[in-house]
């Protein structure tokens, strides 16, 4: 197989950035695996998907100009009550588990490993709680900036009124 159909095939079928280790495990050779991104960044050059380089991952998705268009469209990837909770996590962060129990209750065990699993937060053992943080690929996948709370909080909360 090309090694530019395989990059192609990983990043429409990924939901997130991959980086160049996954994209080599997925049967792409190291040496092909810079011009196999750059002919695809050529390609996509006038449409309304793009391949977006992200310090050595990528990522295809909409133009920023045809995302609001339709994202009606989207299926959400994070339930409502996920949502929710990741909102509360973003205003607080950091912010303890043992915390947020008192205000989302005892699915907080279950969305914090769910949220955890998909990327969205970090956590640190703090006595015998966790200390809950959003991550970097929060920031990415919903273009925050990680220095307006407000912003962010306004966003979460429109997502989850949808």
């Amino acid at each position: 197989m090309e090694a530019k159909r395989i990059v192609e095939a990983v990043l429409f079928a990924a939901s997130r950035p991959i980086s160049e280790e996954e994209l080599v495990v997925a049967g792409v050779k190291k040496r092909a695996l810079k011009k196999a991104v750059e002919e695809l960044m050529k390609e996509y050059e006038h449409s309304a998907i793009e391949i977006v380089d992200m310090g050595g991952r990528y990522v295809m998705q909409l133009r920023n100009e045809y995302a609001e268009r339709v994202k009606r469209f989207a299926p959400m990837e994070l339930s409502r009550s996920l949502l929710k909770t990741l909102a509360i996590i973003a205003y607080h962060q950091p912010v303890k588990q043992s915390d947020l129990k008192k205000i989302v209750g005892s699915q907080i065990y279950d969305h914090v490993k769910e949220l955890k699993k998909k990327g969205f937060i970090k956590t640190q053992k703090e006595g015998r709680t966790k200390r809950v943080e959003v991550s970097s690929y929060f920031y990415e996948y919903f273009g925050f900036s990680k220095k307006n709370k407000e912003k962010m909080r306004e966003m979460l909360y429109k997502k989850i009124e949808q």
